[in-house]
Parts: C-alpha cells; structure tokens; sequence
C-alpha cells in the first residue's frame, strides 16, 4: 500500500538512542528493572499516552498499548525494551519503535482498523538479568509459572519476586495473532540483497551450567602433576564444544564464566560457565549437548576434578504459521519477500508455541553483527520495515 513514514520513527529513535549507553564502550546496558529501562518504559508510556493508546499491563512488567478499534481477536505487535550486557541499539527497541511508528502511519493512510491493534512491550527477554530468556512472555502466557520465576535470581543475589509483585496475566486473552518486527541477527537478508524478509522458524536453543570443581592450591608451590584444577577441564570443555558444534554445522557458545576463588596466584577450586547452544533440530541440540558432556566428563576423570551440568533455559523448535508468513511475504512492490529461518530466540517463538498464530518481519542488518555495539541498521531499511509492519497490520486487520 501507499503510504509515507512520518518523521516520528526517526524523533523516537533519538529520544532512545542516550539511554543505557556506556560512554566507553557505545554498547547498551538496560537490564530489567534497572534506572535505563525503567526510564525506556517510562517513554513508552508516554508515547501511547500522546496517541491516545490506552495502556495495559500485568503483574509481571508486560505492557500492551491498545488501539481500540473494531472487534474481535486483536491483532499485536511490538517486541522488548531489555538489552543484553554491552548489547546493540536494534534489538528489541526497533520492534517496539516501529510499532508506534506503522500505528502513526496507519492513522495518516487514514485506515481505521476492524480489529484492535496492541503494540506490546515484553519484559526480561534477552535473560540478561533473571538468567531465563523471553521471561516476560512465558509468564504472560503460562509457559513458566509464578512459583518458578519468583526464586530466579541476578549475579547480585536479588530474587525476582524481590522486584515484581507477580500474580497472573490476562494481557494475551483476546489476542488473535502476532506479529513481532525485529533487526535481523545475521546475514541472510544481506546476501539476498533484501530490505524486509519473513520468519519461517526458530531453531531450538538453550543455556547450559556448566559446575566444574576441583581444589584450591598454591600456583607457585604446587606441582603440576598434583593439582586438581577445574580451569583445565573448563578449558578442554570449550574447544570440545566448539569443535563438536563445528563438525554438526550448529551453534554451541560458552560467554560466560565464574572462577573461585578468582585469584591470579592460587589454582581455582571452582569454575562455573554458561554454554549456549544452537541447533537445526531438536535432536541435533541434544545429541550436541550430550557429546559436549561426554567429553567434559572424560576429561574431569583425568584432571580430577568433577563436572555437573544443568540446564537452566531450553526452548524447543519453533515453525511458525507457514500460511501466515506465505501470505506476508507475497504480493508486494519489488517482489516477494524471502522467508527465513533464524537462530535468535524471540517472544514470538514463545507465543506461538502458546498456539497463538504468529509471523516475524526482519529489517536488514548491514554487519550481520547482534548482541554487540556493532549491530546496526540503516534508517532507510528500517523506514521500509515501518511501511512493512504496517502493510502488514492492514492486512491481518481488514
């Protein structure tokens, strides 16, 4: 359809951009419940107020902004406002921006929509803070419970339930579909030479703890066939799954690590780390976590140490509506849009599996780069992904 962009997606982006932002490194720090995204929801609410959105919200943190229009199951989009540590300006904030912005360009089209439009603003999903990605959403839909989510708690020892009253949610009870715009993690649409593409699925992907332990001992005074050092068997581990993810053709990342008693002149008695893993399938993600373990475990009975594994986070395979994102993508002025796969997790994955109908438009990223203060997006890819969201809303509303 035809239609200008206001200039508000580019006056909203600026309010955005200063905050959370380290003067050092360029990248974002707006975990949840923190000063940065409680300001960034703060400017949300203002925004949905100045359009006359009337705002929602659970006892979790999850916000939806309603345009009530028409009747019957609602039509929601938006995304996050969270970062992860040192992350990237797109990821999530885009999503929640160009919502406002496909709503301001829909009202200047002068489309009045049959259905009602929510732009939603999903709490804690990168995990960055609570340690479990897309928590808002699993709370808002039932797929991790109040009792669990309560005891999670960040690296300082703060608990969930210290921070949010919690209870229940009833924000998704008349939600039809969803559609949730995001700056794309890779660089798929790079090479296809496209602006705006369509999800077809979401690989399946965990977080892994990794407890290595072993015994503390002097670094100059113990000999290195007397230690019990877990470092090594941390060490051996991440080129075990490094190696293991490579020869599968999958993900497998460890980015995250804890020593004790963390002294440089001391062997450590303790290493805890966190291994990310990525697979095409379900099966390939457990047949890559258990040679990962297999391996770790081995070399543990050689160092003589010991290695425990938990699964903290897991998420099956997503497919989404395939009809749904066929009919997205079709029929639009330069040609279909292509359908691809990603290997990121997203509220999106969350609600679909909730069996809510469920697409994902993605904004081409230049770099490929994400979770980074590297990833990045042209402003004229992402004016099109607003023209885009909103085509797409009319669509699903008329």
């Amino acid at each position: 359809m035809e239609g200008t962009v206001p200039d508000d997606f580019e006056l909203m982006w600026g309010d955005l951009r200063p905050l959370g932002r380290s003067a050092s490194s360029g990248g974002y720090f707006r975990q949840p419940f923190t000063s940065p995204e409680r300001e960034l929801v703060a400017w949300f609410l203002e925004q949905a107020e100045a359009r006359g959105l009337r705002v929602e919200s659970d006892d979790f943190g999850n916000i939806v902004a309603w345009w009530d229009t028409g009747s019957g199951p609602a039509v929601l989009t938006g995304s996050h406002l969270d970062s992860v540590l040192d992350g990237g300006a797109y990821d999530g904030p885009l999503g929640v921006v160009s919502a406002l912005a496909a709503v301001d360009l829909m009202r200047s089209r002068g489309v009045v929509p049959s259905r009602p439009v929510g732009v939603s603003v999903f709490v804690e999903e990168e995990g960055s803070r609570f340690g479990l990605a897309c928590l808002g959403s699993r709370l808002a839909t039932g797929a991790t419970s109040w009792e669990t989510a309560r005891e999670l708690q960040d690296r300082d020892g703060v608990r969930l339930g210290d921070v949010v009253v919690g209870g229940s949610s009833s924000l998704l009870a008349d939600v039809g579909t969803f559609v949730e715009l995001h700056v794309e993690q890779g660089r798929d649409l790079v090479d296809r030479g496209a602006a705006i593409g369509v999800a077809s699925e979401i690989w399946p992907h965990g977080r892994y703890r990794f407890d290595f332990t072993g015994s503390a001992n002097h670094a100059g005074t113990t000999r290195m066939e007397d230690r019990q050092d877990p470092m090594l068997t941390y060490a051996m581990t991440a080129l075990a799954a490094n190696k293991q993810a490579r020869l599968a053709g999958q993900r497998a990342t460890f980015g995250r690590v804890a020593v004790e008693p963390n002294g440089t002149n001391a062997v450590p008695s303790r290493v805890t780390a966190w291994m990310d893993a990525r697979c095409a399938t379900d099966a390939g993600l457990s047949d890559l976590v258990e040679a990962v373990t297999r391996q770790a475990t081995d070399r543990a009975d050689r160092d003589g140490t010991t290695v425990e594994v938990t699964a903290e986070s897991v998420s099956a395979s997503v497919a989404f509506d395939s009809s749904l994102a066929a009919a997205l993508a079709a029929d639009h002025e330069g040609g279909d849009w292509p359908v691809i796969a990603t290997q990121a997790g997203h509220d999106a994955g969350i609600l679909s599996a909730a069996g809510i109908p469920t697409a994902m438009l993605f904004v081409r990223n230049p770099s490929g780069v994400s979770h980074s203060p590297a990833e990045h997006a042209e402003i004229a890819d992402c004016l099109v992904g607003v023209s885009a969201l909103a085509d797409t809303l009319e669509r699903l509303t008329r």
